[in-house]
């Protein structure tokens, strides 16, 4: 992977922090757990600004909170997903949003892909589940 990098940018514009708001809430409303976002603009080959990874107990809860995200954000932003992705059972859902991506896993398909660890040169910031 290349890992050079550009100068860190350390804000971001409004309706880019509202994006990333309705996210975080939208998994939380849920019950998301160990819910990480990964700012990955300092990156010369990120595939988007932002990365969301939560995790759902059951493959009932990881639809459940996938199908909040893409609600909400309909709903608040007037955004679709560029692209939705999901396996049957639903143990990874990936809803795209071009510059925002929402990774929902399954506990032990997100320790096997390990996303986290894979852009580990992005800027991780971790939330509490409600």
């Amino acid at each position: 992977m290349n890992t050079s990098t550009k100068a860190a940018r350390t804000t971001v514009n409004p309706k880019m922090e509202q994006r990333l708001d309705v996210i975080l809430d939208s998994i939380r409303d849920i019950k998301g757990k160990n819910i990480v976002r990964l700012d990955l603009r300092k990156l010369d080959d990120r595939p988007a600004e932002f990365f969301f990874i939560c995790e759902g107990e059951s493959s009932t809860q990881v639809r459940a909170i996938a199908e909040n995200v893409q609600k909400r954000m309909k709903q608040e932003m007037g955004e679709y997903t560029k692209n939705t992705t999901g396996s049957r059972p639903a143990n990874w859902v990936c809803l795209d949003y071009f510059d925002t991506v929402v990774h929902v896993f399954y506990p032990e398909t997100r320790a096997f892909y390990q996303i986290e660890d894979l852009w580990s040169d992005g800027i991780a910031k971790e939330f509490e589940s409600l």
